[in-house]
């Protein structure tokens, strides 16, 4: 079986371990991974999201954080600090900082995105192939208001820096108009099994992804059946303020609100968690087959049954 998952960052990523977990030795998973959350800073491409889908899958993520490396020391920030150079609401820790530094070197020499992620993951062997969307420069940034007026702020100032404290205007993937899928994504989605959304951010994370022209068409083209599994339980993220930012593109923060929006011209199938099992309804009368189990990752045995409910739904519904 081929799968095909789309993932932003740590809910993303600690979907991935238990769908490992979750197929058989013969089966094989395809990550496109989000590169909106891109920035660079000191000089140095830094890719939060491949980041932390490779450190997690590869054994070396800070599992408190759910980000970051563990056993991190933090000397050459403490430096830059001295030294008078930001942005310190910016963590990059010792370790963190030489996955950066090997990567700006490979991409100053003339190597693509795609093949610098190839070699990181030759260290981590993270047990998936992982594909970033697009080798083209994609940044997103929110639209706000604030003291200084209305302005626009990468998304990394607004979602580590503010907090999220101020309402997001508009979410606005800076180069996705004009971006190209990496090689190998569009022939993972045509070729794969089954397509799925792992409980990502719908709109900075898997909503970027979708936002590079070609990929969603390619989604929704794909034989294959896409199975979702909703990040908002009871009305809430599960983690971070997906719900500042849904509500910045219009929808609801509810598990059906989100499915809906994606529409059941790209999606299939959806899980929402044992709570919201009154929204069932309302996601099928739209088209889309919806079950409710938990979705809490408490664990990588819950998570690793999170991705069996998902598999055993696209069986459901293939094409």
């Amino acid at each position: 079986m081929r799968i095909v998952a789309l993932a932003g960052g740590i809910g993303g990523a600690r979907f991935l371990r238990g769908l490992r977990e979750a197929i058989g030795p013969e089966d094989e998973i395809t990550v496109i991974g989000n590169t909106g959350d891109d920035i660079h800073l000191f000089g140095l491409k830094v890719c939060p999201d491949l980041d932390t889908v490779m450190y997690t899958l590869g054994g070396g993520i800070h599992e408190e954080q759910g980000w970051g490396r563990t056993e991190e020391t933090w000397s050459i920030k403490a430096e830059m600090k001295e030294y008078g150079v930001g942005p310190e609401w910016f963590g990059l820790g010792d370790r963190d900082f030489a996955t950066h530094l090997v990567r700006s070197q490979m991409l100053t020499a003339g190597y693509t995105l795609s093949q610098v992620t190839e070699a990181l993951c030759v260290r981590w062997r993270p047990g998936v192939r992982l594909l970033p969307m697009s080798d083209d420069r994609v940044e997103t940034h929110v639209r706000i208001t604030d003291e200084q007026g209305t302005r626009a702020i990468h998304f990394q100032e607004y979602w580590v820096k503010l907090h999220a404290a101020v309402d997001a205007e508009a979410i606005v993937p800076v180069g996705a108009d004009t971006a190209k899928p990496a090689p190998g994504v569009l022939e993972a989605l045509a070729e794969a099994d089954v397509i799925l959304f792992p409980p990502s951010n719908p709109v900075v994370s898997i909503g970027t992804i979708l936002a590079v022209p070609g990929i969603r068409e390619a989604v929704a083209a794909a034989p294959a059946p896409v199975v979702g599994l909703s990040p908002i339980i009871g009305g809430a993220p599960v983690r971070g303020m997906a719900d500042k930012v849904l509500a910045a593109v219009g929808v609801e923060a509810t598990a059906e609100a989100v499915v809906l929006n994606y529409g059941s011209a790209l999606v299939d199938g959806w899980l929402v968690d044992t709570v919201d099992e009154a929204a069932v309804a309302a996601v099928e009368a739209g088209g889309i087959a919806c079950r409710a189990v938990p979705l809490l990752m408490t664990d990588v045995a819950a998570t690793a049954e999170m991705a069996r409910a998902a598999l055993a739904l696209a069986e459901q519904v293939r094409r």
